[in-house]
């Protein structure tokens, strides 16, 4: 029922599915470890703008990257630390950087595990020891992302973490959505609002939520007949971030670690000791209305 298979492509793509769920994941380890396709009965679940995907040097928009060690940008894409200022451009490396295939099982659900270790380059914006080990488990018409930090530094690592899928919508007016808060700050004016929908003909919408009641939350897609639930720890993911563009066929519905600039503030900012592993995760489940 459950299987793997690998492509060369432009990039070599591993493939899980669940042959009696009719869902496949398509998984491109060495362009930043991002998911790059969910179909669940030949419909897709996930946007990819695959001319920008083509062109290493652009970021990716699409799928589901992978943001560390910060979540959204950083003023002048800068912080300080211990006196030395650091450049770090926004969501950070790793999304960009090449992750190595760990381990793939295929015994209760499809599953690999990637790895993303500290180097040289990233140590040059990054100051820190460390391993990130992630695993994409598919079942079903479900999708969860285990995710383990370790800091292999002499010191504390600080960081946040989030994920940024981009979801595909064709009438973005039949989306309802159903979000554990009451109010988002605008993330372009930084000023806060009562949350009683979206005005989704604006050109842009970048909306966060800080204030969450709950570790779910729900997209329901009328159009084409299908309901998003994604479902997080709420011990360390406390931000909630929708995004999307005007005449664009997605809707990104981020789980973030902590807000904008936090490596600066330190708002919600991972403190890991050193030699200690953080365990997370996020999970991501479709429905047939």
């Amino acid at each position: 029922m459950f299987a793997i298979a690998s492509s060369q492509q432009q990039y070599k793509t591993y493939t899980l599915s669940d042959s009696y769920a009719q869902s496949e994941l398509e998984v491109v380890p060495e362009r930043g470890g991002i998911i790059t396709q969910w179909r669940i009965q030949g419909q897709e679940i996930l946007y990819l703008d695959r001319d920008r995907f083509s062109h290493p040097e652009l970021s990716v928009r699409g799928g589901i990257p992978i943001l560390f060690p910060i979540c959204g940008n950083l003023p002048d894409n800068t912080y300080t630390y211990q006196g030395q200022q650091y450049t770090l451009k926004q969501h950070g490396f790793a999304r960009d950087l090449p992750w190595q295939v760990a381990e793939q099982a295929t015994d209760d659900c499809a599953s690999i595990t990637l790895i993303l270790d500290s180097n040289e380059e990233t140590k040059a914006v990054y100051p820190f020891d460390f391993q990130l080990s992630f695993s994409y488990r598919l079942w079903g018409n479900s999708l969860v992302i285990y995710q383990n930090f370790t800091n292999r530094s002499n010191e504390p690592m600080p960081f946040s973490v989030g994920l940024h899928p981009y979801f595909c919508v064709q009438d973005k007016a039949s989306l309802e959505f159903h979000i554990p808060s009451s109010e988002f700050q605008d993330q372009k004016t930084k000023t806060s609002h009562p949350f009683n929908g979206f005005d989704l003909n604006s050109d842009e919408i970048d909306a966060a939520f800080r204030k969450l009641s709950g570790d779910s939350a729900t997209v329901s897609d009328i159009s084409r007949q299908l309901q998003l639930n994604m479902e997080w720890n709420n011990a360390y993911y406390g931000t909630l971030v929708f995004w999307t563009l005007k005449g664009k066929d997605f809707y990104c519905l981020e789980p973030w670690s902590a807000p904008r600039n936090a490596l600066n503030t330190g708002e919600d900012l991972v403190m890991l000791p050193p030699g200690e592993t953080l365990q997370t995760w996020v999970s991501m489940n479709v429905t047939f209305l």
